[in-house]
C-alpha cells in the first residue's frame, strides 16, 4: 500500500500540472499556438506601407501594368509576446515561404489586391516578432494590375495607376489599415536615385498612399472593409511617338500640297499625289491602332490622323472642281482658286490642328 501510496502521490502532481498548464498558459496568451484565426483586437490597427520597388511593364491595350512591389504591415499581437531572456533571442524571425507556412502559427492579414491579374509571385517573404508582441511583416511580389486609362491626350497622357489592397476576408471591424508614411518617403527617394525605377516612354510623376473604407461583398453580404489605395501617376515622354508618326505625318501633308502648283488642267498628276498621300495616311492609321486599345473616343493622334485624311480628300475634290471649270472654259478663274487654295488649305489645317490640341491636351 505504501508502494501504491507513494506511487499516487508522484501522479498526482503531473495531473496538477497539466491542470495549470490548460488554464494558466494557453490563456495567458503568450504562445504562438495554432487556432488563432481571430484579430487579436477589434479592430486590429494595422499599419501598412507599400514600397515601389520597380515599374516593370505599362501596356495599353489590355490596360495593364507590370509592378515589383514591396509591402510592410506592422501591428500588435499581445498574444505573441514572449521573454527573450528565456527564449534566448531578442527578436524572433520567420523567413521563406517554408518557415511562414509551417513555423509561424499566429495571425497575420492576408492581404489582397483586387485589381490584380492572376496570381502575381510572392519572390520573399518575412514576419520579425519582438518581446512585447509588436509583429513587422513584410512580403515582396511582382504583380500585374488592371486599370482604367484615360488615352484622350495620346501622346500627351498622364496615366493615374491604382493598387487597391485589402486584408482578405476582415471587415472594418476587424481590421482597420492605416499608412505608413515613412514607406512613401522612402520609395521617393529611392525614384529619384535610382532611374531604372523609370521605364521606357514614360516618367513617374507621384507617388501616393491612402486608406478608405469601402463595401466588398466577400460572404454575401455588404461590409465596409478598410482599403489601402496605392497610386502611381505617369507622365508620357511624347518625343518618340511626335517624331516617328505625328511630325512625319504633317510634313506628308505638307509635301501634298504640292498639287497647288501644278498645272490645273493636269488631274492625273494631281490624283496621282493626293493619294498617294490619302493611301500614307490610312497606313498610319493601321499603326497607331495596333498599339491602342479597343477604346470608344477619339485621342489626339486620333484627330490629327482623320483631320489630315480629310484635308487630303478635300484636295482631291479641289483637283476635280478645278478641271471642271477648264473644261467650262474658266481657266483664269480656276488658277486663281487654285492660287488661294495654297495659303487657305495649310491655314486651315494648322489651325485644326491647334485646336485640336489645346482641346485634348489642355483641356484634359
Amino acid at each position: 500500500m505504501n508502494r501504491h501510496g507513494r506511487r499516487g502521490w508522484r501522479v498526482l502532481p503531473a495531473w496538477l500540472a497539466g491542470l495549470i498548464f490548460l488554464l494558466a498558459g494557453p490563456g495567458n496568451g503568450r504562445a504562438i499556438e495554432p487556432g488563432m484565426p481571430n484579430p487579436p483586437a477589434s479592430p486590429t490597427v494595422v499599419t501598412v506601407g507599400v514600397f515601389l520597388a520597380n515599374l516593370l511593364d505599362l501596356d495599353e491595350v489590355s490596360e495593364t501594368f507590370k509592378v515589383e512591389l514591396i509591402v510592410v504591415a506592422e501591428w500588435d499581437d499581445p498574444r505573441l509576446a514572449f521573454d527573450p531572456a528565456v527564449e534566448g533571442t531578442e527578436t524572433k524571425l520567420f523567413q521563406g515561404q517554408s518557415q511562414f507556412q509551417g513555423a509561424f502559427a499566429g495571425w497575420w492579414p492576408q492581404f489582397v489586391i483586387i485589381n490584380e491579374v492572376g496570381s502575381g509571385d510572392i519572390s520573399a517573404i518575412k514576419i520579425e516578432i519582438r518581446p512585447d508582441g509588436h509583429v513587422r511583416f513584410l512580403e515582396a511580389r511582382k504583380v500585374t494590375l488592371e486599370t482604367p486609362m484615360q488615352l484622350e491626350p495620346f501622346p500627351f497622357d498622364t496615366q493615374t495607376l491604382q493598387a487597391r489592397m485589402v486584408a482578405f476576408g476582415n471587415d472594418s471591424d476587424q481590421v482597420l489599415l492605416e499608412v505608413n508614411q515613412r514607406m512613401l518617403g522612402a520609395t521617393e527617394e529611392h525614384v529619384k536615385n535610382d532611374k531604372l525605377v523609370n521605364m521606357a516612354e514614360w516618367r513617374l510623376l507621384n507617388l501616393d498612399m491612402v486608406t478608405r473604407l469601402s463595401d466588398h461583398r466577400f460572404y454575401g453580404e455588404v461590409k465596409p472593409v478598410s482599403e489601402l489605395l496605392f497610386t502611381i501617376t505617369l507622365q508620357r515622354e511624347a518625343a518618340s511617338v511626335l517624331w516617328k508618326v505625328v511630325l512625319p505625318l504633317i510634313i506628308l501633308v505638307l509635301l501634298m500640297w504640292a498639287i497647288f502648283w501644278m498645272e490645273v488642267d493636269n488631274l492625273s498628276d494631281r490624283l496621282n499625289v493626293a493619294f498617294i498621300g490619302i493611301l500614307t495616311i490610312v497606313a498610319y492609321q493601321f499603326l497607331i491602332e495596333g498599339s491602342m486599345p479597343r477604346i470608344s473616343y477619339f485621342t489626339f493622334t486620333d484627330t490629327v490622323l482623320l483631320y489630315s485624311f480629310v484635308v487630303m480628300c478635300l484636295s482631291v475634290l479641289e483637283s476635280l472642281v478645278l478641271t471642271s471649270m477648264c473644261k467650262a472654259g474658266h481657266k483664269a478663274a480656276a488658277e486663281r482658286v487654285d492660287h488661294v487654295a495654297r495659303w487657305a488649305f495649310p491655314l486651315i489645317y494648322f489651325a485644326g490642328l491647334t485646336v485640336s490640341y489645346f482641346y485634348y491636351v489642355i483641356c484634359f
